[in-house]
């Protein structure tokens, strides 16, 4: 009987146990996050991509991760299929800054918090998103106009600048052409005389320059692009044309990425104004956060600095990306 008894205690002391188990189990339950990337159309991109799926990884949080491949109805879709999984938050890097509200307004419905990451969206109704973090990109472009207007304070006449803008109606492109604009309209020797989109990319730099020089070679002074990647092809294309880049034409670019800096060693490229990819730790904290019921503010910026061709070699070792 004293056996029976044991049996019992021991069968007993198992099934409350077990009870536990569920309550256990979800509170051990890792976060899923669901994250719409813009694509992979520069080295940015990609240290930006590796920079998430790595801090995920380390903070012990469940990633479902998917490439817009540039274009926003891909976007829209992968956010769709998050809010049907029921994650935990949504993040994403939008392509352009419209056309986000409805499927915003179905994350709101669904209860899933959204944050913004490197690019923001146009929407009056910020209570659509939690925070926006990335860098300020109309200082990026503030930066690269500081640099210009000192380097060449001394230069009489004309300064004709040819721009290559980032993907049309992106928030970098809008708003590095806003701050470049802002600082070299104080001066009206700066002009810039072609601006269109190379759409961040390196085949699409080369050959907008291309179009650009034909139309104007001998007249251009300073290369502005968007992004490294750009302007490492508008490179290809001054060479070709039997110029030499940072010599004949100034070139400055945005993102300091390796690339960038190998140019800047070699010679090539004068300037690279920062911005940071390296966005992953700092996402993965503001999604625990929220998730713990935190306030977290609106607004998180990057911090970034502005790297001219003669810190290029020091610099170099240190660079991450």
């Amino acid at each position: 009987m004293k056996l029976n008894r044991r049996t019992l205690t021991v069968a007993l002391a198992t099934a409350a146990l077990a009870s536990l188990l569920p309550a256990t189990a979800l509170a051990q339950k890792k976060i899923v996050l669901g994250f719409a990337q813009v694509g992979a159309e520069s080295e940015w991109r990609t240290a930006n991509t590796e920079s998430i799926k790595s801090a995920a990884k380390e903070s012990g949080i469940e990633l479902k991760f998917s490439d817009g491949q540039q274009k926003q109805e891909n976007q829209i879709k992968a956010i769709r299929s998050y809010i049907a999984q029921k994650v935990d938050v949504i993040a994403f890097s939008p392509v352009v800054e419209s056309g986000w509200e409805t499927v915003l307004r179905e994350a709101k419905a669904a209860k899933i918090p959204v944050v913004l990451t490197d690019r923001s969206v146009n929407t009056k109704d910020e209570s659509l998103y939690v925070t926006f973090m990335g860098s300020d990109f109309v200082e990026e472009g503030r930066k690269a106009g500081r640099w210009l207007v000192e380097k060449m304070k001394d230069q009489k006449g004309e300064v004709n600048i040819v721009e290559l803008q980032g993907t049309v109606g992106s928030a970098p492109a809008i708003d590095r052409k806003k701050g470049f604009e802002e600082i070299i309209k104080a001066d009206p020797k700066f002009k810039i005389i072609r601006s269109q989109t190379g759409d961040f990319t390196r085949a699409k730099g080369k050959e907008v320059m291309e179009a650009f020089l034909k139309a104007d070679g001998k007249k251009i002074n300073v290369l502005y692009a968007h992004n490294d990647d750009m302007a490492i092809g508008a490179i290809q294309a001054i060479e070709e044309a039997g110029l030499k880049p940072a010599k004949d034409i100034t070139i400055i670019s945005i993102d300091a990425v390796k690339g960038a800096f190998e140019a800047m060693m070699a010679g090539k490229l004068n300037v690279s104004v920062e911005c940071s990819p390296l966005l992953g730790p700092q996402l993965m904290t503001a999604v625990k956060d929220i998730k713990a019921g935190k306030q977290i503010p609106k607004r998180i910026v990057t911090e970034e600095g502005i790297f001219p061709m003669e810190v290029a070699k020091a610099e170099f070792p240190k660079r991450k990306y």
